[in-house]
């Protein structure tokens, strides 16, 4: 708890003066030096694929400067906890001493869309440190699946930015950026997908130079990778595919892209070019169209499934925030989300921008005029468009335990977050939907709910 007091108060007094946050080796330093079990600067870097070089004369030596400019004393890795444990208390009381609402100078982005990479607000799951020790591995490929709105593609651009700090290329696609005409066809998709990594990686393009209609799209993306775009780099480079859940709509091209980036992750045994490249694949939910467990990327690599934020990440987040909460309220908050990291930021933004009590928002909920109805409404428009996924939800949010679904039909409504499965049994996901949607079932049961 005293390396976590101290960790906060530090990061916050450096976000003031800065305005940006610690990187991720220097909190890792500044973690390891304040922690009892004090790690030298060859195991951090060891353990975190940093040169001892880089961390030992560029990064320790800037951060002891920053934080030593900060509290008005010499620190450094020896008498860090020391003399910071010491200020704890003042540090505290200068964090603490201002109201509620203004106690620091909150980063208060928009809680839609990919968190800041120099944003506080991002709150760890102890996934990042697994990540960023797989991705430096020869024939890497992690696998991140949740439900929407969950963290995936925060947790990818880190894992991307910290490949940066290695001098790796990085290339980044997300699917849903690509026209409907783009999947239209495999050659159509594949020419858009080597024309847009081509960009990335800013090469020439030079696709007419080896595309070859006579030998087929698969083969003529192979060759233009390992001949043309591989041999063009020195480093490894990171291929990463958000929103691949995309493909599932297009069940032919999906099996055959999905086989070919198999292909290309075996041939990383045994041909060198090949192990040049890594994959990070995002998805919103679990593959429901049939694929050759041979020829499927799905059933190798590292598999990290996010989580909702348990109890004291939230409360982190809260902290973050600037915000006092008592348990009640905070019992409040978890019971209306279960810890779904956009709902939570979302009662939290409103908390601060809007300057009013976390109890009152959370009381007006499912209101009109209350903080989730853009967010509630989106969710009703989705399932109006498919009716299918309609009456499924509407069975279970009428249901008193939970109940089988089709496979299909229960991915899909976990990708949106409504559903939790264990197995083929579906319950609700949070007290927010059930409360909603029981409302609004109840409300249009004299018609068809969503004709």
């Amino acid at each position: 708890m005293i390396t976590e007091k101290i960790l906060e108060s530090i990061e916050g007094m450096i976000l003031d003066k800065t305005g940006k946050s610690l990187s991720f080796i220097q909190k890792t330093i500044l973690s390891e030096s304040i922690s009892e079990t004090k790690k030298t600067y060859p195991q951090i870097a060891t353990e975190n694929n940093y040169s001892e070089t880089y961390i030992k004369q560029i990064v320790a030596p800037k951060l002891w400067q920053l934080i030593s400019d900060l509290v008005g004393e010499k620190i450094n890795r020896t008498n860090c906890r020391a003399v910071l444990e010491q200020r704890l208390e003042t540090l505290s009381l200068q964090i603490t001493s201002e109201p509620a609402q203004t106690q620091r100078k909150i980063a208060l982005e928009s809680p839609e869309g990919q968190v800041p990479l120099s944003s506080t607000l991002y709150i760890e799951r102890d996934l990042e440190k697994i990540c960023y020790q797989e991705i430096l591995q020869p024939r890497a490929l992690i696998r991140i699946k949740a439900p929407r709105k969950m963290g995936k593609t925060s947790l990818m651009t880190r894992i991307l930015a910290y490949c940066n700090s290695h001098n790796y290329y990085t290339v980044r696609l997300s699917l849903n950026y690509a026209e409907t005409e783009v999947f239209a066809s495999l050659e159509k998709f594949m020419r858009w997908f080597c024309a847009n990594v081509t960009h990335q990686l800013k090469l020439e393009s030079k696709l007419e130079d080896y595309w070859d209609e006579e030998i087929g799209t698969l083969m003529n993306c192979t060759i233009y990778f390992q001949e043309y775009l591989l041999q063009q780099i020195s480093s490894p480079v990171i291929l990463a595919l958000d929103e691949v859940n995309k493909l599932f709509e297009y069940p032919k091209l999906a099996r055959d892209f999905l086989a070919l980036l198999r292909s290309w992750h075996q041939e990383t045994r045994d041909i060198s070019m090949w192990q040049k490249i890594r994959f990070i694949i995002v998805q919103s939910t679990d593959i429901y169209i049939a694929l050759d467990i041979n020829k499927s990327p799905f059933n190798i690599g590292l598999a990290i499934d996010l989580p909702p934020f348990t109890r004291l990440q939230v409360e982190k987040l809260v902290q973050r925030h600037g915000l006092q909460m008592t348990s009640s309220v905070l019992e409040q908050l978890m019971e209306l989300t279960e810890g779904f990291p956009y709902l939570v930021r979302l009662a939290l933004y409103h908390t601060v921008n809007d300057d009013i009590s976390l109890e009152s928002l959370l009381q007006n909920a499912i209101n009109d005029n209350g903080i989730f109805r853009n967010h509630l409404q989106e969710q009703l428009w989705y399932l109006q468009q498919y009716t299918d996924l309609a009456d499924a939800f509407q069975q279970v949010i009428m249901a008193t335990a939970p109940i089988p679904l089709k496979q299909e039909i229960g991915f899909q409504l976990k990708s949106l977050g409504l559903v939790k499965l264990l197995g083929e049994q579906a319950s609700i996901s949070c007290g927010l939907y059930r409360e909603y949607f029981s409302y609004y079932f109840k409300r249009n049961s004299k018609n068809k709910p969503y004709s």
